[in-house]
């Protein structure tokens, strides 16, 4: 059976998912436990990547290399950049870009060396299964989004940047802004995981619930927020996507 893995940024996702798994055991690999076995009839292998570049490449290449999955498919929260782009909101990564990545004169800015490329692309059917997924779940978001002062969530599909960076200021996201005015948010894993994939031809998709919009007020609440909102939008995306791949 084709195996999915689910790649969690922080424990309070993972946590969500852990309980719904069927037949598990644990492969520990790298520092990390690899979590096998049956979400709603679908092979896959839950994992918590951590924070970082690094952590999320390494952890996909594992993925990828030592235990065949497929597909990847990566959750967390992200900050909010574009102007329409709210906490709550969740955004699907079309394509992916490394902000902090600049070789310049060597290489054009945001390129990665030795690859000609800056973005890369997330899988279609996969994005368009998550779309799908979305839209159904976000007609009946967590309570908490109403009791935290928050609007209806809404979905989005764009560019999301990625770097070894927290962005909490206005300064730096607005030079976000400034520099890739079509980005729709920024957080710190994803463009590492699509890079990896793409080594290997490997499918992925990148969903963020956005838990801020990248300034001074990132800090706010963000515990809270990953508890009652994101770790439950992140398990019904994902459940419900599993249905229609």
């Amino acid at each position: 059976m084709t195996r999915i893995a689910i790649v969690s940024a922080l424990y309070e996702e993972l946590r969500a998912l852990l309980p719904l798994l069927q037949s598990p055991h644990i492969e520990r690999r790298g520092g990390r436990d690899y979590h096998l076995g049956e979400l709603d009839g679908r092979a896959v292998v839950l994992v918590l990547s951590g924070i970082g570049k690094v952590a999320a490449a390494s952890t996909a290449t594992v993925l990828l290399d030592t235990l065949d999955a497929r597909a990847v498919l990566l959750t967390g929260v992200a900050g909010g950049l574009g102007a329409e782009v709210c906490v709550g909101d969740a955004v699907i990564a079309q394509t992916l870009l490394q902000h902090d990545m600049d070789a310049s004169p060597l290489f054009p800015r945001y390129e990665v060396p030795l690859t000609g490329r800056s973005h890369f692309a997330a899988d279609a059917r996969l994005c368009e299964a998550l779309a799908e997924a979305c839209t159904q779940v976000l007609k009946a978001p967590p309570a908490a989004l109403a009791r935290m002062g928050l609007g209806p969530p809404r979905q989005h599909a764009g560019l999301v940047l990625s770097g070894d960076r927290f962005v909490a200021t206005a300064v730096h996201s607005d030079a976000l802004r400034a520099a890739l005015p079509e980005a729709l948010a920024v957080e710190m894993e994803g463009a590492a995981v699509a890079q990896v994939c793409s080594d290997f031809g490997r499918p992925f998709a990148v969903l963020r619930t956005i838990s801020d919009r990248a300034d001074d007020t990132a800090h706010l609440d963000f515990n809270r927020f990953v508890n009652e909102v994101a770790a439950e939008l992140s398990r019904d995306i994902v459940r419900a996507t599993l249905a229609r791949l």
